[in-house]
């Protein structure tokens, strides 16, 4: 039995620490506070630590669930927003809201599922590019702590590319530990408990169409279908109905103390159901469970987390954060480019979310999908 609670561990380890830096950042460009961002990702481990172990415990599935890295992402290109903070708790309460809904209205998930995934991809890939090309001018902002953290992440990514970027995130701390020795400065040790910050959400509309339906629309897209899909892969016929109740309450429970969105674990998911987890599938539900209690752990250090991100040198974990998401990034221009007949939408779409225009206070992303949506009806009007 130790071998599917060792495969859980496993889980919480990378999914936690290859993309925690990229949900803070997301948290504070969108107006939070570093003690703030520090209760969003407090409020995220609990709540998924949560699902993980009522999902697989339920259902007796290794099903996991985390974070939206991608909606992190979305966050982090959005930037500010009228109403600050609050709004964006707001937000984060109408994503949990639709995600309720998709699991209560049927037709809600078809008419996401009705979006090409071309545009959909190619306005992740959009979001995604100005962060991943952080490690590159991160190299040059300030070499020598980000280039050790970039050497460390492609020797890994040829020896063990699944324990990649978190490597680098040690190698990121080991440079914030020596930047903080060299500089002598006394650090405040309330930086390290752990709290929840809650605050009351606001509605704007510019929070609602700019961070909350691109928000949902990624975290649908680009984590739980594919979920559900390599689960599958997997011979898991993950319940859909009760995995998004589940995840639905989570992000409303987490949003007012900073928590963006939870849903079904996608990359991440295959650490838990995969043979390697146990090669008896009957048993590979306590991976699932394993790796809920993981994250529960792992919550506890979320304030140290935090308080490395706040401390570090200038590029360092925006650099971590850049090399966390270049997979994502991969696979979304790969799927936004791999039908000729959708490459020109797709092509715009990507244009419009990496241009970061804000219009009438409504981020890139929700103009992106504007804009390819009406220049794939352009390019096929008149057409059987």
């Amino acid at each position: 039995m130790h071998r599917p609670i060792l495969a859980g561990i496993v889980t919480a380890l990378v999914g936690f620490t290859s993309s925690f830096a990229v949900v803070l950042t997301g948290l504070g460009a969108v107006g939070a506070t570093p003690a703030q961002a520090a209760s969003g990702l407090l409020a995220l481990s609990i709540t998924m630590g949560a699902a993980c172990i009522v999902l697989a415990v339920r259902y007796r599935m290794p099903i996991t669930v985390a974070w939206s890295t991608p909606g992190a992402a979305l966050l982090a290109s959005t930037g500010a927003i009228e109403g600050g903070w609050s709004a964006a708790t707001g937000a984060f309460l109408v994503t949990a809201g639709l995600i309720l809904l998709t699991a209560l209205v049927p037709r809600l998930g078809a008419l996401i599922a009705a979006i090409p995934p071309s545009i959909a991809q190619a306005m992740l890939a959009g979001v995604l590019l100005p962060l991943c090309l952080a490690p590159i001018t991160g190299s040059v902002e300030n070499p020598w702590g980000v280039v050790p953290v970039v050497l460390t992440w492609l020797v890994m990514a040829r020896l063990a590319p699944r324990w990649a970027v978190p490597a680098a995130f040690v190698t990121a701390t080991i440079v914030v530990v020596i930047g903080l020795v060299q500089q002598g400065a006394p650090v405040d040790p309330g930086l390290f408990v752990p709290r929840l910050e809650f605050v009351a959400p606001t509605f704007t509309v510019g929070a609602l169409v700019g961070i909350a339906l691109p928000l949902f629309i990624v975290t649908m897209a680009s984590q739980n279908v594919p979920g559900i899909a390599i689960m599958r892969s997997f011979g898991y016929e993950v319940p859909w109905r009760p995995s998004m109740l589940v995840t639905g309450i989570g992000t409303a429970l987490g949003a007012p103390a900073g928590g963006h969105a939870i849903n079904l674990a996608a990359i991440s998911a295959a650490l838990a159901a995969a043979p390697d987890a146990d090669p008896d599938p009957q048993r590979r539900w306590v991976a699932g469970a394993s790796t809920g209690v993981s994250y529960l752990v792992l919550g506890a250090f979320s304030a140290l987390f935090a308080a490395l991100v706040l401390l570090a040198p200038a590029a360092v974990i925006p650099a971590v954060a850049g090399l966390a998401l270049f997979a994502a990034f991969g696979s979304a221009v790969q799927q936004a480019i791999d039908d000729p007949g959708e490459r020109m939408p797709a092509v715009v779409t990507f244009l419009v979310a990496a241009s970061g225009i804000s219009l009438l206070g409504v981020s890139a992303a929700f103009w992106a999908l504007i804009a390819g949506l009406i220049v794939r009806l352009a390019l096929r009007a008149g057409r059987r």
